[in-house]
Order: C-alpha cells, then sequence, then structure tokens
C-alpha cells in the first residue's frame, strides 16, 4: 500500500485554507509561490486568472519537489476586458467599487493541481450583479476596511453581501476557491483527507 499524497498549497490565504476546510481538506503544508502578478499587455481576465494559478502550481513543485501535490488559485475581478486590481489602498477600494456599481461583473478563479511533471487546471466563471452605490454606501464600505487585499476591492463573505442583488455561478468561487471543481481536481489525482 502507497503513503498518501501530502497536499501542499501554494497559496498563503487564510481564506482558501478556511474553504478547503469546509471539504474536509487539511493541506500538509502551505508554500506560497511567489511569482510576477502583473497582467501581460492585453491579456483578458479569465486569462490572467489561468495562467496565474499555472505558474504558482509551477513555482511551488519547483520550490518543493517531491512526490507531493501542489494546489495553487488565482481569483481575478473582470470588468468586460478590464481587470480590476487588489485594492491595496482606499482609492484603488473607491475606484473598482465605483466601477462595479449598479452592473454586473465576473469573478474568475483559474485552480490548478501539480503532480509530478503533469498540472491539471480548471477555470470558473461566476457573474455577479450589484445594487447601485452611493456616496455613502462606498464611504461606510472603505470605513470597514474589509476590502483590504480583495480582488475587486470587496469581500462578498462580508458586509458587501448586503450590495450583492445576484450570483450565478459558483458562491465559493467568489470568496477565493471553487470547491466543487477544487474536490475533482483533488480527487482526480488520488488526494484523499
Amino acid at each position: 500500500m502507497t503513503a498518501p499524497l501530502k497536499l501542499c498549497l501554494a497559496s498563503a490565504s487564510p481564506r482558501r485554507r478556511d474553504l478547503l476546510a469546509q471539504i474536509c481538506v487539511a493541506p500538509d503544508a502551505v508554500c506560497p509561490a511567489d511569482i510576477d502578478e502583473n497582467p501581460t499587455p492585453g491579456e483578458l481576465p479569465a486569462n490572467h486568472a489561468a495562467r496565474l494559478a499555472r505558474e504558482k502550481a509551477e513555482a511551488a513543485r519547483k520550490t518543493g519537489g517531491g512526490e507531493a501535490l501542489y494546489l495553487a488559485a488565482d481569483t481575478v475581478v473582470g470588468v468586460g476586458r478590464r481587470i480590476l486590481p487588489k485594492a491595496e489602498d482606499e482609492e484603488t477600494a473607491r475606484a473598482c467599487l465605483q466601477l462595479i456599481s449598479g452592473r454586473s461583473h465576473r469573478v474568475y478563479t483559474g485552480v490548478a493541481l501539480a503532480c509530478g511533471d503533469k498540472i491539471s487546471e480548471r477555470l470558473v466563471e461566476t457573474r455577479v450583479k450589484v445594487r447601485r452605490l452611493s456616496a455613502d454606501d462606498i464611504d461606510a464600505y472603505v470605513a470597514s476596511g474589509e476590502w483590504r487585499g480583495k480582488a475587486g476591492g470587496y469581500a462578498i463573505q462580508g458586509l458587501f453581501a448586503r450590495h450583492v442583488v445576484s450570483i450565478i455561478g459558483s458562491y465559493s468561487n467568489v470568496v477565493g476557491l471553487p470547491l466543487y471543481e477544487t474536490a475533482n481536481l483533488l480527487k482526480g489525482a488520488g488526494y484523499t483527507s
């Protein structure tokens, strides 16, 4: 009988670890991959998410080596062809919130699982519609600080939920990791929790 494969999460995101816990998956190690996350010229949001996940899985595998599974993901918020940044300051958060106010946008998460020289990938898309935000709505949300480090300047699992009119697709994808697709990738690689 062979030993079960070890799982390394190529992300330091506590949200991703919490999401994995919901499906009874506890990584054996956390090995964040340090890659350039800037979009390439003309890169579309879906392609950007998929590329970053793949590059993170490859980087983690090169660093970790050995017989293990390396799970990586990257979530990107897109409005049309435009990639919204991770909000690191109030000005960026406000710009993102103004852009998604009163309209639909898409959240893409690329998930990549590296094992040996093979990488299995999934790309998940969720459409999110946000009600029109007033200046007071934006001020209150920015004051909460919940947007820090979040793609598109918001966290759907927190205070921002009151502004979401509808979601078409995976909720966990918008939080940062599509659980159905991730569970299937792990199962297909022979991972048992």
